[in-house]
């Protein structure tokens, strides 16, 4: 592995962090507060290529490798606070990715392009009311007909809900054959006949909305299917690799971004007739911050690394390598991230607890990677647990 970035990538990581100082910086208390991410940033990521970036140009995309989305992913982070717009970011980039791999021609024609200029939402609906780690217990059905499927069931915790109503778009959609013939995977629009909204209220990630899909017999053709029938939960597990990846280097960025402020804030901040940074109690502490977010960055870049060399090479030589990796930065990344930001409120002192500060944004916005967004923590230590011992150790059938 090459550690030093390319010219192309230096150039283009400088590119996206100047979009993250002068258009998401001013952003991000409107964006927080207002609920939505407006056309002044969504255009620009647009015209940067930073939305489903790693979708092949024929579909829109501009073909960008995972380490490349990595590094935009960390500066997105870094840029919003609050993380909403980060999980944009990811969604397109992740679920954009997959469907430009797995989708049809005309469905990857229909739907890329547009997501790709900013112009419609692409989500994942996998969660459900009674949760989203045990897929064996999935209620929603999706019954085969001559013409596709139906779906009948329930999503909940779904990123986007409102979004996709409002700027047109969907979810890809897993669902359990109705039949007992494993899963599909489904794309399914917002607007479909049948297919009610929900929008929950969240502690954070205001920017961009969580809320429920209900599907009262939703006719799906046959075309919005990816891949095979019945082998959906692999196509989702795949998905979840990528976005997994882009989840922790968004949250990488947001800790990067609280350690600049209280690196500065130590410097210029007074008591006692000193800076705050001349006793030992906090600089110790923003060293072993410091040491910390450095090493859960490098375990991000080569987890994205070692995705690019899989993606390449096709087959099973790097799988569990890659299994590894991403869950272990999932498991570290947002607990690290949550730590950072605290602390430095903390070294702020009232001043922290206040939304002039800010830094209380990307408290709320980490947490949701801490509770189960993407992947709870301890459904990462199963997947360590299974990949260290075997899948005989794995504790549920």
């Amino acid at each position: 592995m090459e550690f030093e970035l390319s010219d192309e990538e230096r150039a283009f990581q400088g590119a996206v962090r100047a979009f993250g100082d002068h258009v998401l910086r001013p952003h991000e208390a409107a964006i927080d507060r207002d609920g939505a991410i407006p056309l002044e940033v969504l255009r620009p990521m647009a015209g940067l290529g930073l939305l489903a970036m790693p979708v092949p140009s024929e579909y829109g995309g501009m073909g960008g490798s995972a380490v490349l989305t990595e590094l935009a992913a960390e500066e997105v982070g870094r840029g919003d606070l609050s993380m909403a717009t980060a999980v944009f970011f990811l969604l397109e980039a992740g679920w954009g990715w997959l469907l430009s791999r797995h989708g049809k021609e005309e469905l990857r024609r229909a739907v890329l392009p547009p997501v790709c200029r900013g112009e419609t939402f692409l989500g994942i609906a996998t969660t459900e009311p009674g949760g989203g780690s045990d897929l064996a217990a999935m209620r929603t059905t999706a019954r085969r007909t001559s013409e596709g499927f139906v779906l009948r069931g329930e999503k909940s915790f779904v990123s986007g809900t409102v979004e996709a109503g409002r700027m047109g778009g969907g979810h890809l959609t897993l669902a359990k054959d109705a039949g007992g013939d494993g899963f599909h995977f489904l794309y399914v629009p917002t607007k479909s006949p049948g297919l009610s909204t929900q929008r929950f209220e969240n502690m954070g990630r205001m920017g961009i909305s969580t809320g429920g899909l209900t599907y009262d017999d939703v006719v799906v053709p046959t075309g919005n299917l990816l891949g095979e029938p019945g082998k959906g939960f692999h196509y989702a597990m795949e998905g979840f690799r990528v976005a997994r990846t882009f989840v922790s280097a968004a949250c990488v960025g947001a800790a990067e971004r609280a350690l600049e402020a209280g690196t500065e804030h130590l410097r210029t901040r007074t008591a006692f007739g000193q800076p705050l940074g001349k006793f030992e109690g906090l600089q110790f502490e923003l060293v072993d911050l410091y040491v910390q977010v450095e090493a859960v960055k490098w375990q991000c870049r080569r987890a994205a690394w070692l995705l690019d060399r899989f993606l390449a090479e096709g087959g099973e030589r790097y799988r569990s390598e890659v299994d590894r990796a991403v869950a272990a930065v999932k498991l570290t990344a947002p607990p690290i991230a949550f730590e950072a930001v605290k602390r430095v409120m903390m070294w702020f002192g009232a001043a922290g607890y206040t939304k002039d500060v800010g830094l209380e944004r990307g408290l709320r916005g980490v947490t949701s990677y801490l509770v189960g967004a993407e992947g709870g923590l301890n459904i990462m230590r199963i997947i360590l647990g299974r990949e260290l011992l075997g899948p005989e150790f794995v504790p549920y059938k």
